[in-house]
């Protein structure tokens, strides 16, 4: 995949109704590496991997046209991008769909996403604990919040943390007597805004971060693609951002390891993690 193939790329995706913009795409192949399907030179499927360090990686944005399904194709795509990777942690957000293929491939179920998503409602903030308190990040807190990716997610990702950080239309900090425990950025994407990453040490934390974000995006659309078993459903579909689907967690390779209390509790794309 280069550059010039972005365009046909982001038609694949638009035609499987997926809400990626040009921009996503720029931003997908800026931290990561592609390769693509063709068929009498017309783009026709995709495939993406991204490292984060020499033994994590992630997998996404893997689709294949319609008219060409079923002809091996996502098969072709998923070995070409997952040569090289097989001494690393490979994870992935598996449509149902794809879920056989990538069983197929040595990817084991781990749990399952929740993306939600509508119009923002306002909300009341959420009550912190003496001591907690929400404030807007700066630029002197990029390491840390960088180092929290990192315990959450269980992947090295500076490069991209800095690039969201840069991006973010806004991005708050959880603190505890004036330490980061967690923090949550709002920005675009798709078709209208995202919030995520979402690190926190609990779920009041997460809450109060991402009730925060929706009540600065009250009135547009905002997604949020969350861990099912942080049990936030429920309480996400009272701001107004309903489930509208369930991708299933996957992974390849030894256990992620992460730093409890530190959790992920909204990734930053399905396909980035």
């Amino acid at each position: 995949m280069t550059e010039s193939d972005l365009g046909a790329a982001q038609a694949l995706t638009a035609e499987q109704r997926w809400p990626h913009r040009p921009a996503e795409w720029d931003q997908a192949l800026r931290h990561g590496q592609g390769v693509v399907a063709e068929r009498d030179g017309e783009v026709v499927g995709t495939a993406m991997r991204w490292h984060w360090g020499p033994r994590h990686a992630t997998v996404g944005l893997v689709v294949v046209a319609p008219a060409c399904q079923g002809r091996r194709i996502g098969h072709r795509l998923m070995s070409a991008v997952l040569e090289g990777l097989e001494d690393s942690t490979v994870l992935l957000h598996a449509t149902a769909d794809g879920r056989g293929l990538y069983e197929r491939l040595g990817f084991v179920r781990t749990g399952e996403l929740r993306q939600h998503q509508g119009i923002a409602q306002a909300s009341p903030p959420i009550a912190l604990a003496p001591g907690w308190r929400l404030r807007p990040a700066g630029q002197s807190d990029l390491q840390t919040l960088q180092a929290l990716d990192e315990q959450a997610r269980g992947m090295r990702r500076d490069a991209l943390i800095q690039e969201l950080f840069e991006q973010a239309e806004a991005a708050v900090v959880l603190t505890q007597d004036d330490v980061a425990r967690g923090f949550a950025m709002l920005r675009r994407f798709g078709r209208g805004h995202a919030i995520g990453p979402v690190v926190a040490p609990d779920v009041t934390g997460a809450q109060a971060l991402i009730a925060h974000l929706s009540g600065l995006n009250a009135g547009r659309f905002t997604r949020i693609d969350i861990d099912f078993d942080t049990g936030l459903a429920e309480w996400l579909e009272s701001l107004g951002l309903l489930r509208v689907d369930a991708p299933t967690t996957m992974l390849r390779g030894p256990a992620l390891v992460t730093a409890p209390p530190t959790q992920l509790f909204a990734v930053v794309t399905q396909a980035l993690g």
